[in-house]
């Protein structure tokens, strides 16, 4: 396949129906995102029908995003290995065997292990989606494609909450993972009937030694992060794992910057519309997850609401989030990411301030709203972001930067989870009064962490000059 002249009107990879090659990867990025933030409603639940405390019960969303999270620095290896249908192809039929085994579960070992399956195939297919956008979409239409593949990655956990919600109503928790299936047959149809390759399969040398540290290294962080909810920050094993963690990720990172063939480019972090661009990306998503993880919780626990109740309030949210996530890739186009992430945040800001006052008694009305305006916020400064990070680069380097991002992303998203459990078990322990009084009080201090995300978010997009350069 012959790489096209980089012009405005021509992509850099010609393929026949550009439209119809996405649509496997989008509806797989739906599902894999879905799953990441779908569970959290049902959390209260399974610690009941499993008997797990919430430390336990936390792994199914943070071990989901641990694999990701090490599956994703690989990614780039993977795809000069592996032509990118077969890739594709892999990872739906992978998860769809995790999807399964999660929904056939009888005890929480087994659902973690399926978890972990279907962290798997997101890992492969997330980043996938984004490099082929960004290879089979002419510039001038780059800013709309990737305002599309942000839609799939902003409205799947703003849904969740809601379709999980409907069916928890009616069904038992394992039909959330039968759930999946459908979908995933439909974008395996698709994956084999429409999909091409647009990467070079070049077969390149292995560093195993690059791989073990990226695997230790990531996987030791979140883990630690994830224990201290359970063991407290000062126990010697969260320390123990943090530091070898800090340690091995600082290795791999002179590594890869120093070898011939790196497993991941870190060079293109020298990129200054990349690193900002990356940043706040990376902030957004963690503002996103630490809340969603935090607020269907509060609804159950704080508010004492129905779980079928908690995924109707989430509703309004969720389609405004899709709006928004549409309109913000147009606007890109037209305006660039400079005043859209300004105003992203500052919005993402106000909504995470309107939980901080939020009560035992807070009507549902308030909480539709400052949910609301958390998803205005954060998917307006989301694809513009993304966008100015990965157009700022060129050739094989945007596919790196794809699956930094994503890297990044994930592993973000698994810390900022277990960050806000830590934050609201403190928050109880802080607080006297009843059940429902000191869970509200432990949410109002896991929620500054989303608040604080937003906070550096801002401060990046209103001080960064790489927009100027844009």
């Amino acid at each position: 396949m012959e790489q096209a002249t980089i012009s405005a009107s021509k992509p850099r990879v010609l393929v026949k129906h550009p439209k119809l090659a996405m649509v496997s990867m989008l509806i797989g990025a739906f599902v894999g995102m879905f799953s990441e933030t779908s569970l959290n409603i049902a959390l209260p639940k399974l610690m009941v029908s499993l008997g797990i405390t919430t430390a336990t019960v936390q792994w199914l969303v943070t071990g989901y995003m641990l694999i990701i999270g090490i599956i994703l620095p690989l990614n780039s290896l993977i795809t000069k290995w592996w032509t990118t249908r077969q890739v594709v192809i892999f990872g739906l039929f992978d998860f769809l065997v995790g999807a399964v085994i999660a929904a056939l579960a009888p005890n929480f070992a087994v659902l973690l292990i399926g978890r972990m399956i279907q962290g798997v195939g997101t890992g492969l297919i997330l980043p996938l989606m984004f490099t082929v956008a960004m290879q089979v979409f002419p510039p001038a239409k780059l800013g709309t494609a990737m305002g599309v593949c942000a839609l799939v990655i902003m409205f799947a956990p703003a849904i969740g909450p809601t379709l999980t919600g409907l069916i928890l109503a009616k069904l038992s928790w394992h039909w959330i993972f039968w759930a999946f299936v459908p979908f995933l047959v439909i974008a395996l149809i698709f994956a084999f009937s429409s999909l091409e390759n647009v990467g070079d399969v070049s077969h390149p040398k292995v560093d195993v030694l690059s791989i073990l540290a990226s695997v230790i290294g990531f996987s030791s962080i979140v883990t630690g992060v994830s224990f201290a909810s359970s063991h407290g920050w000062g126990s010697p094993v969260v320390l123990s794992l943090l530091v070898i963690g800090i340690i091995i990720i600082a290795f791999y990172s002179y590594r890869q910057v120093h070898i011939k063939e790196p497993i991941l480019n870190l060079k293109i972090f020298k990129n200054a519309a990349f690193r900002a661009g990356a940043l706040m990306m990376m902030l957004d998503f963690g503002i996103i997850l630490s809340a969603m993880y935090i607020l269907p919780m509060y609804m159950q626990k704080g508010l004492l609401l129905p779980v079928a109740m908690t995924g109707i309030i989430m509703l309004p949210g969720g389609i405004v989030n899709a709006l928004v996530s549409a309109v913000s890739g147009r606007l890109f186009d037209s305006i660039g990411a400079k005043w859209l992430t300004r105003a992203g945040f500052i919005i993402a800001l106000i909504g995470t301030i309107m939980l901080l006052t939020t009560n035992t008694k807070t009507g549902v009305g308030f909480i539709i709203a400052a949910h609301v305006v958390l998803m205005i916020g954060c998917p307006l400064a989301m694809s513009p972001a993304q966008t100015h990070a990965l157009s700022s680069l060129t050739g094989r380097t945007s596919g790196d930067g794809s699956t930094i991002m994503n890297t990044l992303q994930q592993i973000v998203g698994a810390i900022s989870t277990a960050l806000a459990t830590s934050l609201l078990g403190i928050g109880q322990a802080l607080s006297s009064g009843n059940a429902q009084t000191t869970f509200t009080a432990g949410v109002h201090v896991a929620i500054y962490l989303p608040a604080a995300l937003a906070i550096i978010a801002l401060i990046i997009a209103l001080t960064t000059r790489s927009f100027k350069k844009a």
